[in-house]
């Protein structure tokens, strides 16, 4: 790669791709950069703007942008859409693109999930069974129609192909208001994923809320904890360290693992704090409840797994789960606030 690096990412305004991109601005070799953002908002955009990156106002569903600006970059992060295989085929040919020009492989970091592992407990049982990121053939075992699968899928064969090298990070629940000054500035959303879409579902109904009987359980990893992954792997990318792509390039974000249960009694013990219910007993959501918030279902499977490959990096990770309950609070104050 020459000096300067040019970098092109997905999703600067939301909770995970916001806090990479502060970490990106803030990188000892930040000099060396050349980073690209594709942002929606006009608004947004110009105050990204002040930051000293590029920033291009369009959405992924702008093929000709999309293309054009992954055929210009030595490294993608794609820390948007998961699961538009469309719009990943178009940022794959723009990177065929680049490879076809220069000769060498651009490279590839995307953001899927752990929700790929997702069984169908509905919250009524543990399952035993244990995905390892250094275990490929067990990964390759999942099924196509798993979550995510479809554009994993995508970018291994791309890089099967030789014109990429990928390397897919999967958190699991992270917990954690974002923090820092995209945040402030209210141009990224500070908010959690699945744990924000229990408590406001709890909040919505009166009372904590789970799926099933909770047995099932899901590891988590903190906002903060997660993004040092991501630029761990870049700084191992970046001085050409010889880590697994491909097949061999799954990294897991994860630090432990709580029954969902836990996370649900949590939630009744802040809202009852904050006088939002009177009792901190959990109570099974109903088929409606569940119906009417997106991803929820989700939420009662098994997605158990460990994370040795991204371990070996140089990844640790060491906030733990009595951290991870302790930050619903927090957030459900901010949820209250904003609702207010």
């Amino acid at each position: 790669m020459s000096s300067k690096t040019a970098i092109f990412l997905l999703g600067a305004t939301g909770y995970i791709g916001g806090s990479v991109f502060q970490r990106l601005i803030r990188h000892p070799n930040a000099a060396n950069f050349d980073v690209t953002v594709l942002v929606r908002a006009e608004q947004k955009a110009k105050k990204l703007e002040a930051y000293g990156v590029r920033v291009v106002v369009g959405s992924m569903a702008d093929t000709d942008k999309l293309e054009s600006l992954a055929s210009q970059a030595d490294i993608v992060f794609n820390c948007a859409d998961s699961d538009n295989c469309d719009a990943m085929k178009v940022i794959l040919h723009g990177m065929k693109n680049k490879h076809d020009a220069t000769g060498v492989a651009p490279i590839l970091i995307h953001t899927s999930g752990t929700g790929v592992l997702a069984d169908n407990a509905a919250g009524m049982y543990a399952t035993t069974t244990i995905y390892y990121d250094s275990d490929p053939a067990q990964i390759e075992s999942l099924a196509p129609t798993q979550v995510h699968r479809v554009v994993d899928l995508e970018i291994v064969g791309a890089d099967a192909k030789g014109y990429i090298k990928s390397y897919i990070v999967l958190p699991s629940i992270i917990w954690g208001l974002g923090t820092g000054p995209l945040v402030d500035a209210g141009i990224m959303n500070p908010h959690t994923v699945l744990a924000s879409l229990m408590i406001r579902a709890s909040l919505d109904r009166g009372q904590a809320g789970t799926v099933g009987e909770g047995k099932n359980i899901w590891p988590y990893v903190n906002i903060d904890e997660v993004v040092d992954l991501y630029i761990i792997l870049l700084d191992n990318i970046l001085s050409d360290a010889p880590i697994g792509h491909g097949r061999e390039g799954f990294y897991f974000g994860e630090n432990g693992e709580l029954p969902l249960y836990d996370i649900s009694r949590a939630i009744g013990a802040a809202m009852v704090e904050l006088g939002k219910a009177k009792t901190d007993e959990v109570t099974a959501f109903s088929k409606a409840e569940l119906d009417r918030y997106l991803w929820m279902g989700l939420v009662g499977a098994n997605s158990r797994c460990r994370a040795p490959r991204s371990r070996s990096l140089g990844w640790k990770p060491v906030k733990k789960a009595e951290d991870a309950l302790a930050a619903i609070k927090p957030e459900m104050e901010v949820i209250l606030a904003k609702q207010a």
